[in-house]
């Protein structure tokens, strides 16, 4: 009895020397090779009836486990599959959205955790789910669902005075000490201001937390790079809202997110996630998913929500640090995130939505949508349409890549358009020029089904961070 006699019954390579010493252990015993045969194909036929002894039991229980393994492995595929085609989903600003933004939402709403979705009109292509995509799940969360700047978010703060009291020079001069932008930027030590968020129990829970926390400690109140921004301008309210009479104010606006710590726990848990679905199909990557009910989903869940609780930090000193040195409250704030995960009733059912790049907007709940460095934003109220899952966009929604507006746009007309605006720009690249933005007005006439315009912010002294290519 030798290897060719095994090899030709088709065991795999690590059953061979289990077949073969049991093979030659019967052969000992005067058992013929051709009974000896028959044998071992009754073992691979039916491994579970040798598990209880005898020669061929070491056999058998590897040969059980190979196939309890192999079962598992076409169980998890089963549960990865997406679906032939994607449950419906409405679409707000269909002309405004992109065709490449229509495909990412088709490939998330094939999910097998899919239930429910929505695009906003200001969609555009990101990463996994679309910016402006809207995608309720069941018992899961998506890392790449929620996005990469975790929490990223506006604030609003209105000041009781009137938007001339602030001068441009004097803005510009408040702007660029009480704000830091870009990557790995931070106040110098004796600068920086505590608070409650950096005390959290949460972040000595796990050990990827525990690493980000000093960094996070040392850049708590700034900005980073790209599209974020705090700009002070004028807020006009031609009814009385938010506590208000109608009329003309100063506002500061800030749009901001978690830094660092934010994209640090989305590429952590994003690699668990796809680890979790080896077969996941190609055009889904980025949209693998964590069972919330898993060790990893609530771990994301947990850091996540640090990361959102982190981002409304951030806006509250640099609300805090420019009011203190304007030297008056703020009369008015409204806030809201725009790239979180929630627990949500959906169709009576709890459910978890995503909105990456889209404003919640249950009905009653204030919002803020901006436009661009130069063009309004507004403070709108959401109307709680369930089609749209209770959401709006979160901004205007890019019609330019990056690359795109920086090959095509011309800082010439770049800056014709802020002047014609009266918009004094600090920092800021071409790639985040209003050119390269959907019309606001358009964005916001698309969705007057999903919010309710209360007030217009119009911008005059913009801060950001230098650009590829500045303005």
């Amino acid at each position: 009895m030798n290897g060719k006699h095994i090899r030709r019954l088709g065991f795999e390579k690590k059953a061979l020397p289990l077949a073969l010493a049991a093979a030659q252990t019967r052969e000992a015993a005067g058992v013929a090779v051709p009974e000896i045969l028959d044998e071992l194909q009754a073992v691979q036929a039916d491994p579970a009836a040798y598990l209880a002894g005898g020669v061929y039991a070491e056999l058998a229980a590897h040969l059980h486990d190979l196939g309890l393994g192999k079962r598992a492995a076409e169980q998890v595929q089963a549960s990865a599959r997406l679906h032939a085609a994607p449950l419906p989903y409405r679409v707000w600003g269909e002309d405004l959205i992109e065709p490449g933004a229509r495909e990412q939402m088709d490939v998330a709403m094939r999910l097998p955790i899919a239930r429910a979705g929505a695009l906003m009109p200001d969609a555009h292509v990101g990463y996994g789910l679309p910016i402006g995509g809207v995608l309720a799940a069941e018992n899961a969360v998506i890392p790449y669902g929620v996005g990469v700047d975790i929490g990223c978010s506006m604030m609003l703060s209105v000041f009781p005075q009137p938007a001339t009291s602030l001068s441009t020079d004097e803005a510009r001069a408040l702007l660029m000490k009480h704000t830091r932008f870009g990557a790995g930027v931070a106040f110098e030590k004796r600068e920086r201001l505590d608070h409650e968020v950096l005390h959290d129990p949460a972040w000595k829970d796990q050990a990827l937390l525990r690493h980000l926390h000093p960094k996070a400690a040392e850049q708590i109140g700034t900005s980073g790079s790209g599209n974020h921004f705090a700009e002070f301008g004028t807020l006009t309210l031609r009814a009385p809202e938010l506590g208000l009479e109608a009329g003309e104010y100063l506002a500061l606006l800030s749009h901001s997110g978690s830094r660092g710590f934010g994209a640090q726990v989305a590429g952590h848990f994003t690699a668990l996630a796809q680890k979790r679905w080896p077969g996941l199909d190609r055009a889904a990557q980025k949209l693998a998913w964590l069972p919330l009910d898993s060790e990893d989903g609530q771990a994301y869940w947990q850091a996540m929500n640090l990361a959102g609780r982190y981002a409304l930090a951030n806006h509250e000193q640099i609300h805090a640090r420019l009011g203190r040195a304007l030297g008056v409250r703020a009369a008015a704030q409204v806030s809201n995130s725009h790239n979180l995960a929630w627990k949500q009733r959906v169709n009576g059912a709890e459910l978890i939505v995503h909105r990456k790049g889209a404003t919640p907007a249950a009905a009653g709940q204030l919002g803020l949508i901006p436009g661009s460095m130069a063009d309004p934003g507004f403070v709108v109220r959401g109307t709680g349409n369930s089609a749209a899952l209770d959401s709006a966009s979160h901004g205007a929604g890019r019609q330019l890549g990056r690359k795109a507006a920086a090959n095509t746009l011309a800082r010439r007309d770049v800056q014709a358009y802020l002047e014609g605006r009266g918009v004094t720009l600090i920092g800021g690249g071409i790639d985040e020029a209003p050119q390269a933005y959907k019309r606001i007005e358009d964005v916001i006439a698309r969705q007057a089904d999903l919010v309710d315009v209360l007030a217009e912010f119009r911008p005059r002294v913009v801060r950001m961070d230098t650009g590829s290519e500045d303005i």
